[in-house]
């Protein structure tokens, strides 16, 4: 039998705000159709933990709020803030001193300055925050869901989702790289559209979306996240009456245990 491929350890936040609609609204990206994981398909800004965010861990002055958490739990929250900076522009940091989030007009700022060359790796994240004075709020972060991709499949991810208000006037924009579009939208939105065609929605996504749909406001849904544990799911497929199924565990919190595929 041939050797699992291991899991690679990666990263996402479900960056959230309360619609004008009075629902929560997320903020999502269409990934470019030439992008090798899920391509074409509407996602959480996330992606791959590197050696370079686990660098980070050691210079304590570059991030804050993650007292209690081991080396793995923060390289997870660091990757996270990297890659969502990365991939949309909107920035979880606090400038060093202070205990508010950025202003929009300075993330902007940092964002112009720092967010191509970071993409194209002609600098790290570690110069980034050193260089505009920025210090990382982990705490901003609420661990909400745990997915491991299957053995057996070619790819396989150790994702950890998380919550996190957006910061205030940072709207986000797509790379026009990795992603294609971007939009804010409810997860009823959002669910409805996999449904119909118009996205094409990865089943953790769907099924964190319609976990998330329960929760009136952001507020809300943070406090409820905030105080629950987080179960691991790792879908196992299973075969029945010729049909395939998808299994999770049902303590996970979500829609259901059995899913047709």
């Amino acid at each position: 039998m041939a050797e699992a491929v291991a899991a690679r350890p990666a990263s996402t936040i479900l960056l959230l705000r309360d619609g004008a609609e009075g629902e929560i609204e997320v903020f999502m990206m269409v990934r470019h159709h030439e992008i090798e994981f899920s391509s074409g398909a509407l996602v959480f800004p996330g992606g791959s933990v590197d050696a370079a965010d686990r660098e980070i861990i050691g210079r304590s002055e570059l991030h804050s709020g993650g007292e209690g958490c081991d080396e793995a739990a923060l390289s997870f929250r660091i990757a996270a803030i990297r890659e969502t900076f990365e991939e949309s522009g909107i920035l979880l940091a606090r400038p060093r001193g202070s205990k508010k989030l950025v202003e929009a007009s300075q993330a902007a700022q940092i964002e112009a300055a720092y967010r191509a060359v970071l993409v194209e790796r002609k600098t790290t994240f570690l110069e980034v925050l050193r260089e505009s004075g920025m210090v990382l709020a982990l705490d901003e972060l609420v661990p909400y869901a745990h997915w491991v991709t299957p053995e057996g499949m070619p790819k396989r991810f150790d994702t950890w989702f998380f919550l996190a208000a957006a910061p205030p006037e940072q709207l986000g924009a797509h790379d026009g790289r990795e992603s294609t579009d971007s939009l804010w939208l409810s997860a009823r939105e959002a669910v409805a559209g996999g449904e119909s065609g118009r996205f094409k929605l990865p089943f953790p996504t769907t099924r964190n979306l319609i976990k998330l749909g329960r929760q009136p406001n952001v507020k809300a849904a943070l406090a409820d996240a905030a105080g629950k544990p987080v179960i691991t799911v790792m879908p196992v497929l299973t075969r029945l009456n010729g049909g395939r199924q998808l299994r999770i565990p049902i303590e996970a919190g979500y829609d259901g245990e059995l899913f047709e595929m």
